[in-house]
């Protein structure tokens, strides 16, 4: 009980200290608070449900890093993180690359959030079963995401290109849900054993 404490207790530190340099000075306002609000809808409810529906630590992890890229895009946008700004240089790449890791932890992170969820309350039969769902939810969570982008971008036409992050590539909304396919695939080829012994450790709580 008291190492669970003190990791939430860290977990809180980490996501208040990133949220508020990402607060300090971003490149465009408007912009940064769209690619946050995710981020702080996603800490409102697992705070109000930390005391009734407990995550495994594998899942706190992931949500964690989830919400620091959120947070690092909203700074700089998307387009304009420096980092791979500087690692485009070095790969050759035509354009910054940074949102398409964003788009792939966007089906990484919620196919171990679905997963548990339909583990724990046992809404579906079969492992393969539960696979299908789980890849389905995540490709249905980014193409809703992709169509709240396109209605925002339409609301607000100073902050389209910056929010959506195309770049002026043509295919950027298929390629978005694709990397959502490829994270959500990978979570669950590489995490998902890991994530049955979370699961049988926190059912004995």
């Amino acid at each position: 009980m008291k190492k669970s404490k003190t990791g939430f207790i860290v977990w809180i530190l980490i996501f208040a200290v990133v949220f508020v340099w990402s607060a300090i000075e971003p490149k465009d306002y408007f912009t940064w608070f769209l690619e946050v609000l995710p981020a702080i809808i996603g800490a409102v409810l697992m705070a109000l449900t930390y005391k009734s529906f407990r995550l495994t630590p594998m899942l706190y992890i992931l949500i964690l890093i989830h919400m620091i890229i959120l947070m690092i895009g909203g700074h700089y946008t998307y387009a304009e993180v420096p980092f791979f700004d500087r690692l485009g240089e070095i790969m050759g790449w035509s354009r910054n690359n940074f949102d398409k890791l964003g788009h792939f932890m966007q089906g990484f992170e919620p196919a171990i959030l679905a997963r548990e969820i339909l583990i724990r309350k046992q809404a579906v039969n079969g492992r393969g079963w539960l696979n299908l769902f789980i890849i389905s939810i995540c490709l249905g969570f980014s193409a809703f995401y992709e169509l709240i982008e396109w209605q925002v971008a339409l609301w607000s036409k100073e902050a389209a290109d910056a929010f959506l992050g195309t770049q002026g590539y043509v295919w950027d909304t298929q390629s978005d849900m694709g990397y959502a396919l490829v994270g959500a695939v990978t979570a669950l080829l590489l995490l998902s054993r890991w994530h049955d012994r979370q699961l049988k450790e926190i059912s004995q709580l």
